[in-house]
This record gives structure tokens, C-alpha cells and sequence, in this order.
């Protein structure tokens, strides 16, 4: 049973109602700092809301990109060694990350060297 006087956090709704922009603002593998504290929700099952999740300033990687309720980007970020919080992978909004280094699209960059190496293979003939 959840304590009457709980603050219930929204991270969902709270700071932003509308669709997300198209283009996501982070990449996968992209490094990230936390720029709020997350606390749960209701979305993690395993303890009680208004638990910390994962502090303020915590450094992590984007694991995956995915999407809620079809309108809301959610980035799946792994934290490697915070010790305060329960969990090494957390759910987070583009409005609580910061990039700590441009996004570099590897399988872009593999496409557009091999696209270099046919023009310069056929070009020869």
C-alpha cells in the first residue's frame, strides 16, 4: 500500500505534453550525464516510489532508444559504478541528459567509407 502522504513524481508528463521532436537528440553508445536525479514513479516495480534511482551528475552510456505511449522518447542508459543506486540501468527523458561527447555514427561512417572506396574502385575503369 503506498503512504497517503507520498509525492507522486511525473516525469512523464511533468515537464514536457506533447509528441518528442522526430530526430532523436542522443545516439546509442553516446556518453551522458544526468543533469536531475531520477527517482521511481511507479515505473520500477521493485521498490517503493520516491526511491532514488539514480542521483544528479551520474555519468552513463545510451544503451537503446525507445519510445512510450508512442509520443515519448525514452533512452535506456547504463550508470557503471554508482553505488547508492539499486539499479544500473534506468529509463530517462532527453530534458534530464546532457551528451558529454558528440554522437559518432559508427555504422554511418562504415556506409559512407565503403560508398568512398566503390567510387574510387570503379572510377578506374
Amino acid at each position: 500500500m503506498v503512504d497517503p502522504d507520498t509525492f507522486f513524481h511525473d516525469n512523464v508528463t511533468g515537464p514536457r505534453s506533447g509528441k518528442d521532436e522526430d530526430e532523436a537528440k542522443f545516439g546509442i553508445g553516446q556518453k551522458v550525464k544526468l543533469i536531475k536525479e531520477i527517482v521511481n514513479d511507479g515505473t520500477y516495480p521493485h521498490s517503493p516510489i520516491g526511491t532514488l534511482m539514480m542521483p544528479k551528475d551520474s555519468i552513463g552510456y545510451i544503451k537503446s532508444v525507445g519510445e512510450f505511449l508512442q509520443v515519448i522518447r525514452v533512452y535506456e542508459v547504463h550508470f557503471l559504478g554508482v553505488e547508492e543506486a539499486p539499479v544500473e540501468i534506468v529509463g530517462c527523458r532527453e530534458n534530464e541528459l546532457e551528451a558529454m561527447e558528440d554522437y559518432k555514427d559508427e555504422v554511418e561512417e562504415e556506409l559512407e567509407w565503403m560508398r568512398k572506396h566503390r567510387e574510387k574502385y570503379y572510377s578506374k575503369d
